[in-house]
């Protein structure tokens, strides 16, 4: 049985793929989305125990996928973590008031730092 069911909204199917095996290999499911309306329907259908979201997305970006995810009774309470190349102050601010667990900027952690951030939070929450 997998550990925990992380949907990971990501439009590079190259680092979606990288870090879908690395959590794999790490007992997790997975659950790929690749633009922010495939997301919110598999957040919706999925009810994963996390989110991992990037900013930038085609159809409906990162932040606004966000926000209505937090609209919704079935994801409110779904933590997220922002995984993006965008470092803006404002985004941050923005993603931490709607309740973000955390934000990492893709170039500034490894695939393995990821992994360890998702399973210290998914710990965190089961104490």
């Amino acid at each position: 049985m997998a550990k925990a069911k992380i949907l990971l909204i990501e439009d590079d199917v190259m680092l979606a793929k990288m870090y879908e095996r690395k959590f794999v290999s790490d007992g997790y499911e997975v659950v790929i989305a690749y633009d922010g309306l495939e997301g919110l329907e598999k957040a919706t259908k999925e009810k994963p125990d996390l989110i991992l979201l990037d900013i930038m997305l085609p159809k409906l970006d990162g932040l606004a996928l966000f926000k209505k995810l937090r609209s919704q009774p079935v994801t409110f309470s779904t933590p997220v973590i922002l995984l993006t190349n965008l470092g803006q102050e404002d985004v941050v601010f923005e993603c931490f008031k709607l309740g973000a667990v955390d934000y990492l900027v893709k170039a500034d952690v490894t695939p393995q730092q990821v992994v360890k951030k998702v399973e210290s939070f998914l710990a965190e929450r089961e104490k």
